[in-house]
């Protein structure tokens, strides 16, 4: 998951003139054989762990806002005064050092342990529907919060929460091993007092009674519930799309399954052109793989990206050898034993060893539209995320909740979104009455290419290109208007980290 940063710069233990410092710009230093930084923030000074616990990233390269320090890879967020991972994607805080002051020499001590939370003993129960990404970090921040109180998360897949993220980049290309995949080891569960039910699907819930029931018949009486079933990848309404040689990637089980055929394989179609179909044929090219993607579009991801940025990416494609299909659809997928052929709507066929469609996903509603929820395009939920039901929270890929920015309603299928959104509503189950306002970010990684993408923009009238994609080195604003609503970046990680922030500061 990345390589912690090299110890470099000053002993931090030895210390440093109080003029080394510069208010909101982290100083990187080492205390022993661990990376350390200082942050002056006006009259305080903070010593923190200088290494994100997500996936190790340099947070002395960071965006200090507030009394928070943000990772320039993913935009983790940790309180610099308790070392808490306040934002997703990182779960784990970081260390909080002690820092003295003798005249203008500044030293670092020892670690400074985190003040515990109070202890919250209502409401009695909290049952979570969903495993994924929303599900576990609210059951992760009710502990962190105190809640006391029982805890079951229950989810429809065999694993319990994993890295969704990976499943499509290094663990697919098989740069990751399969330990890095869960988000906990299967016991920490237990030992935080969460009962995690897995393989499990709700058949029912009944809002009057307040339970859930699931179809092997157990069921549980609730005082919140957290709906979190996400999405469900879309299916192709074509012949032999459901068979044996098809693959769609959803879950730890599909990823496998993937990687199982492309060691017997030499040769696969990807149907879509998506973030997660790219993702797929790139780490079917990292395993050596012919791959053909067949897509619809003229432009890969031109609706979201933009016709340069989409460009660049089909460019960059065809260079680590992906040969495209655009402006074809499949018209059927037929199995002969030794392989398949996909019968594109020009007559052509593409023959291969296993396919795998990536051409979207819809929300799972069907729980919460039985329990009588009031939906559109996803669950509708306030700014706090609840819905509805005065006792029913939604989060994730499902909830359409109130944009900070726009005003209007929004659904996002972004896997920090989704986190952040689960933190958010474990709070407010709690009685916080907290309103969700962050600004969406999600990551994508084609070969050693990454992409950051801030903000929201399902519409757009006017794309604005500083820099150079095929350098490697660009900054994508997208406007409505005047207004900047979404920023992608390739390697301007600072400059990311601050289009959220700016972002951030323009609510409604």
């Amino acid at each position: 998951m990345g390589d912690a940063p090299k110890v470099s710069g000053p002993d931090l233990a030895a210390g440093v003139a109080a003029s080394d410092l510069v208010d909101g710009k982290p100083l990187l230093g080492h205390v022993g054989d661990e990376s350390v930084m200082l942050v002056k923030r006006g009259g305080e000074i903070f010593a923190t762990g200088a290494t994100c616990t997500h996936y190790s990233g340099p947070l002395a390269e960071g965006l200090v806002v507030g009394d928070t320090v943000r990772c320039p890879w993913h935009h983790a967020c940790f309180d610099l005064r308790t070392g808490e991972a306040v934002k997703a994607p990182a779960l784990n805080p970081i260390a909080c050092y002690a820092v003295e002051r003798a005249g203008e020499l500044i030293k670092v001590g020892g670690k400074r342990a985190a003040p515990p939370a109070p202890a919250v003993t209502e409401p009695e129960r909290i049952v979570i529907i969903g495993a994924g990404a929303a599900g576990h970090a609210a059951a992760e921040q009710l502990r962190l919060r105190g809640y006391k109180g029982q805890v079951v998360m229950i989810g429809a897949d065999s694993a319990g929460p994993v890295d969704r993220p990976n499943l499509s980049k290094d663990y697919l290309a098989g740069n990751a091993p399969e330990e890095w995949i869960p988000l906990r080891p299967g016991e920490w569960f237990g030992e935080h007092g969460i009962e995690l039910v897995t393989g499990t699907r709700v058949a029912a819930i009944d809002a009057a009674k307040r339970m859930v029931t699931c179809e092997n018949g157990r069921s549980w009486q609730y005082d919140r519930l957290l709906i979190a079933t996400g999405a469900e990848p879309v299916k192709l309404p074509i012949a032999g799309a459901d068979g044996p040689r098809v693959h769609y990637l959803r879950t730890l089980d599909d990823s496998r399954r993937i990687i199982d055929a492309a060691k017997g394989g030499k040769r696969a179609v990807v149907v879509g052109a998506s973030f997660i179909g790219l993702e797929v044929a790139a780490s079917l090219r990292a395993r050596g793989l012919e791959v053909h993607v067949v897509a619809p579009d003229e432009v890969p991801l031109e609706r979201v990206m933009g016709k340069e940025l989409g460009s660049y990416l089909k460019a960059l494609h065809e260079e680590h050898g992906v040969a495209f299909h655009l402006g074809r659809k499949p018209q059927s997928i037929a199995d002969g034993g030794a392989g398949a052929t996909v019968k594109l709507d020009d007559g052509s066929d593409v023959a291969c060893d296993f396919v795998v469609i990536g051409v979207g996903v819809r929300p799972a509603v069907q729980i919460a539209e039985k329990a009588g929820l009031k939906l559109d395009n996803g669950v509708v939920v306030d700014g706090e995320l609840r819905t509805s039901d005065p006792h029913i929270w939604a989060a994730g890929d499902l909830a359409r909740y109130p944009d900070a920015r726009s005003g209007k309603p929004i659904r996002v299928e972004h896997w920090v979104v989704a986190q952040r959104q689960g933190q958010t509503a474990a709070r407010n189950m709690l009685g916080a009455k907290e309103r969700f306002e962050d600004v969406p970010f999600f990551w994508s990684m084609h070969y050693d290419v990454g992409i950051n993408y801030v903000g929201h923009a399902e519409h757009y009238d006017r794309v604005a290109v500083d820099g150079d994609p095929a350098a490697k080195d660009c900054a994508v604003r997208f406007y409505n208007g005047d207004d900047v609503v979404a920023v992608a970046t390739i390697f301007r990680d600072g400059e990311s980290l601050d289009s959220e922030r700016r972002m951030e500061e323009n609510r409604g």
